[in-house]
Parts: structure tokens; sequence; C-alpha cells
């Protein structure tokens, strides 16, 4: 079975984040009164296997020792299977 995977990596709160704060200065300059802009990365890819516990645990062990740092990064993971219309997350 294959499963489509979805991680979305956020800095933990209290982390600087000059993404967001950029974003934030451009939309109050454009006239926009923005508070609290907050930035992610998206990563999605496919995995193959027959137990979603498994894979969950594989996506668990790839961001932590791959995608994030556990420091400064949070991170939330969907697993759904292909041809399914709900994920598990």
């Amino acid at each position: 079975m294959i499963f489509d995977i979805e991680v979305k990596i956020s800095l933990k709160n209290g982390m600087l984040n000059p993404e967001a704060t950029t974003i934030e200065r451009s939309l109050d300059l454009l006239g926009y009164e923005v508070k609290n802009a907050k930035t992610i990365d998206i990563i999605k890819f496919q995995m193959e296997g027959e137990d979603r516990e498994v894979i969950r645990e594989n996506v668990v062990d790839i961001c932590e020792r791959l995608l994030c740092n556990p420091v400064i990064h949070n991170y939330k993971i969907t697993v759904i299977p292909q041809n399914s219309a709900c994920g598990i997350q």
C-alpha cells in the first residue's frame, strides 16, 4: 500500500522568525494590519508499506534525524493511504 505523507514544520514559540517579520512589515506598508504572522514548511512525499503506524514511526524518525531541529522546530505528520478521503495525524 502507498501512503501520502505530509510534514508541516514550524518554529517553536519564542523563536525569531525573520521571514514572518518581513511579511508583517510588508503587509503593513501595503495598508494591511496583521499580527503574529507565522511561516511553515510543508514537505510531501510517499512511502510504501502495509502498516500505517510503522510508516508513521519511520516518518517521525526521518523528521528527528533529518528534516527538523527538535530544539527549534515543531512538526505535524499526516499519513493518508492513497485512495482514502481521511488522514490519521
